[in-house]
């Protein structure tokens, strides 16, 4: 990580905030070694015994990636009936379409598809690139928890086990991708930039996430924090048992996230959110620091593929050459220039960790 990120700060050992933050959050949401079994014996026997009589005892999100394709995988290892919820957002890669197919039938789990509205969605995502942030991804982010949660709620289900994980995933600058949980800010920036209603565009408000939460009882399960998730260890076991097939990048199993993180990012934010994903696989111990310089030193994409995900992000977008020169020209801004529940989330947060320190 370095000054990329606006927010990034180093202590007198020249060591950041991310990684003080990833030993944080590692403590508080990583289930220590000696302990693991244990707590996954019982969230399994939990999960089972809530989904009693039910066709399903869990929900789990499916994309073709590394994350969701192996807890497909773990959690009919440890024998639990997942139905899985796939998003299509209209960007789905060939790939990731075949591995969703062949992931599925070889494990025996069956599949509800929401097909979002794409008139509706394409000006949901142009309202996000003209609000010039670096969060454009939230659009598919926010109708991926929305479905989580509604297939939960109609199916009675009070587990949701998602792919999300420290392991992997805990550093991300706030400024680089806050918002998939604030409908308050898609809200937004659609008020601002967008031409057409969101009538059938899946969302939640807060007063709904609360109904899920503590109604409901729908809990979000981080599962691969339970285990010890190596990314490389778990590629080869998918790639073995599934005849899962790797898509080239960090959720580049979607054609808008292969364009959006590999072509825009760099050239309009000067964002390369390898650094992110590379630093927190040395966080994690799964690479070294030399090893991520060396990668870094690699391209992010052939620039040849990066402009055909341009040429083909722009047409299907149905923007003008000139309409995208003016977004990459566009003075950059970030979520606090527009309304959102930060405040709120930013309490919740601070409420729940101290919670856990004092149970701890």
């Amino acid at each position: 990580m370095d000054t990329t990120d606006p927010d990034i700060t180093f202590d007198d050992t020249g060591v950041c905030n991310h990684c003080r933050r990833y030993d944080t959050t590692a403590r508080q949401r990583l289930i220590p070694p000696a302990e693991s079994k244990a707590a996954l014996d019982d969230l399994v026997a939990d999960v089972k015994r809530s989904g009693q009589g039910k066709p399903y005892d869990c929900i789990i999100g499916i994309s073709g990636g590394v994350d969701s394709t192996y807890v497909a995988w773990l959690v009919k290892q440890l024998g639990l009936r997942p139905l899985a919820v796939h998003l299509d957002n209209g960007w789905n890669s060939e790939l990731a379409v075949a591995n969703i197919e062949k992931t599925l039938k070889m494990l025996g789990i069956d599949l509800y598809t929401h097909v979002i509205d794409w008139e509706e969605f394409k000006n949901l995502q142009t309202s996000f690139l003209k609000a010039s942030t670096p969060d454009g991804e939230i659009p598919t982010d926010h109708a991926i928890f929305a479905i989580l949660y509604r297939v939960a709620a109609e199916h009675g289900i009070r587990h949701v086990i998602t792919g999300t994980n420290v392991a992997t995933e805990a550093v991300l600058p706030e400024k680089w991708g806050y918002g998939y949980f604030d409908w308050r800010y898609v809200k937004d920036v659609h008020r601002r930039f967008g031409t057409v209603r969101l009538s059938t565009y899946p969302h939640f408000s807060l007063l709904t996430l609360a109904y899920y939460v503590f109604v409901r009882r729908i809990r979000l399960v981080s599962i691969l924090n339970y285990i010890e998730y190596d990314k490389k260890e778990a590629m080869q076991v998918l790639q073995d048992e599934l005849g899962w097939v790797y898509y080239g990048g960090k959720h580049y199993e979607s054609i808008y996230t292969r364009f959006y993180q590999a072509y825009l990012l760099p050239r309009k934010f000067d964002i390369d959110k390898r650094k992110a994903h590379l630093s927190t696989l040395i966080c994690s111990g799964q690479i070294t620091r030399e090893q991520a310089l060396a990668s870094m030193n690699e391209p992010v994409y052939p620039e040849r593929l990066l402009e055909e995900d341009r040429a083909y992000a722009v047409k299907k977008l149905a923007l003008s050459e000139e309409q995208f020169d003016a977004i990459m020209k566009s003075p950059n801004r970030t979520f606090l220039d527009y309304r959102t529940s930060h405040g709120i989330f930013e309490f919740a947060k601070r409420l729940v960790n101290a919670t856990r320190s004092h149970i701890g």
